[in-house]
């Protein structure tokens, strides 16, 4: 099985919040963009939250909204093997270095509080997260095989978390 790695985090000063997956998708890999996969609902939902077309709009751009509604993006692990998309099948997963967020938010580079986790197994690190300072909330996983949430729910529970 082949070490794949992972996307650099869309973060700037201005971070108030951080979302977390897991690691991205074989799509989201091969753009090299996070939530790449046409079926995965986070640009819409964000883009409902915000009052944005993040589904319309091209990467860069996506990112410069994300960047000034003050959020972050980053997955959990900075490296793992995977045959597929799916999150059962991370294997010798690598976390990111989430102690050098802290070290910068304490340092005043950016006001980044709060945690959230787009699904459970992102959500698997809160504990960590939780123990360096930051408060932390596991959210429904935007991710096409989550069918257990109707997009609804998901929209509200994403609402309620980062705003």
């Amino acid at each position: 099985m082949t070490l794949l790695q992972g996307l650099p985090p869309i973060i700037d000063e201005r971070a108030r919040v951080l979302i977390l997956g897991s690691f991205p998708s074989e799509a989201s890999l091969a753009a090299a963009q996070y939530y790449a996969h046409p079926r995965n609902q986070f640009w819409k939902i964000l883009g409902e939250i915000l009052g944005l077309p993040l589904t319309d709009m091209d990467y860069a751009a996506k990112q410069a909204a994300v960047k000034a509604a003050g959020l972050a993006i980053w997955d959990v692990y900075r490296s793992c093997e995977r045959l597929g998309s799916l999150d059962a099948a991370i294997r010798n997963g690598v976390p990111n270095d989430f102690a050098s967020l802290t070290k910068s938010a304490l340092a005043g580079r950016h006001p980044l509080r709060r945690v959230c986790f787009n699904g459970r197994t992102a959500g698997r690190f809160a504990p960590r997260l939780a123990a360096l300072g930051f408060e932390t909330l596991i959210l429904p996983s935007t991710s096409p095989a989550n069918a257990g949430w109707s997009y609804a729910d998901k929209l509200a529970a994403w609402r309620a978390a980062l705003t």
